[in-house]
């Protein structure tokens, strides 16, 4: 099945490996995980995305190794955690992001609800709670060496997007391959310190928490919370701590709530949404595909990059939200 990825890797000394322009856990513990197997094999790697990384994220060693700039000479590309295009609008934009749809793209995902890369020449994209379940799949099959460091990003990947191996997607294989990892070496204790330790708040971050607390809306059935954050904030205080995830999940955990959004409006008019669900209302997917966005059924986002008037987008997505809580009800 992945022979394709064999023959391409054989002839390859210089990769590349992308992320999309919204790293996460499982992009970056991915991609790390990635540069870490194929260094081992004697590979050049140079690792690409065109944001930066964010601050709850630099607990992994190596975040300062993803640069912006595409190598203009290299081989062979992987992009991980993503094949849909709309998530690489920056590197779009860019000259430079030719000299990648010019070589071998091999992509190598787990959102299966997705038009794919048109560009890519392979695409593996597999059923899994994270995308290092498929590498692990790969390396196993293809007898890849997986030195201690790559486990660890692997691992981390993994137990990000399965929220600790706690989410519907999560399955006996998943929990077969944490095992797998933490036989060859894997501390699960030692990375969920260094997590905790990152998540350590600046003081000015707590009064600011309370002003986002007391600007969350609930919509009239009470399902659906959201809170809006304006580019001022952004600007301020996005270098000590995304200001979504600050408030999410206190939204999320509301008795009677059911789906928590938090939007960030751009000093460009542009409207990003990060969505968040809560256990047996999986409606995130399709909600945020819905408006040009993906994800998981219970975190999904999506991003309006026109000039949006951000009240009359959130009335389309409140009435959507509940029309999909509607029909999960009708359905149960």
């Amino acid at each position: 099945m992945f022979e394709p990825i064999k023959k391409q890797l054989s002839n390859a000394k210089h990769i590349v490996i992308l992320q999309a322009d919204n790293p996460d856990g499982d992009s970056l513990g991915s991609a790390l995980a990635l540069e870490a197997i194929f260094s081992e094999m004697g590979k050049q790697v140079t690792l690409c995305c065109a944001v930066d990384m964010p601050a709850h994220l630099r607990y992994l060693s190596g975040w300062d190794r993803v640069v912006k700039e595409i190598p203009q000479q290299f081989d062979l590309s992987f992009v991980v955690d993503t094949s849909t295009e709309s998530l690489f609008e920056y590197y779009e934009k860019d000259q430079s992001f030719s000299w990648i749809k010019a070589k071998p793209v091999i992509v190598i995902d787990h959102h299966t609800e997705t038009k794919g890369l048109s560009y890519a020449s392979h695409t593996f994209n597999l059923e899994a709670v994270a995308t290092s379940e498929v590498i692990h799949r790969i390396a196993e099959e293809l007898e890849w060496p997986l030195p201690v460091d790559a486990c660890e990003f692997m691992a981390i990947s993994i137990m990000s997007d399965s929220m600790g191996l706690v989410t519907e997607a999560t399955t006996a294989y998943s929990i077969e391959v944490i095992a797998d990892l933490v036989k060859r070496g894997v501390s699960l204790a030692k990375l969920e310190n260094a997590r905790r330790e990152l998540m350590r708040k600046e003081k000015v971050l707590i009064p600011y928490k309370g002003r986002l607390l007391q600007r969350v809306n609930f919509d009239d059935s009470g399902r659906i919370a959201s809170v809006t954050i304006p580019w001022s904030e952004i600007e301020e205080f996005s270098p000590l701590y995304n200001p979504s995830m600050l408030v999410i999940d206190d939204m999320r955990l509301t008795v009677g709530v059911d789906v928590a959004i938090a939007y960030k409006q751009y000093r460009d008019g542009k409207v990003t949404a990060k969505i968040r669900c809560n256990y047996g209302k999986p409606i995130g997917s399709d909600l945020a595909s819905y408006f040009g966005g993906g994800g998981h059924p219970y975190a999904s986002g999506f991003k309006k990059m026109e000039k949006t008037n951000i009240a009359e987008l959130h009335q389309e997505v409140v009435a959507k939200a509940n029309e999909l809580l509607d029909t999960l009800k009708d359905n149960s």
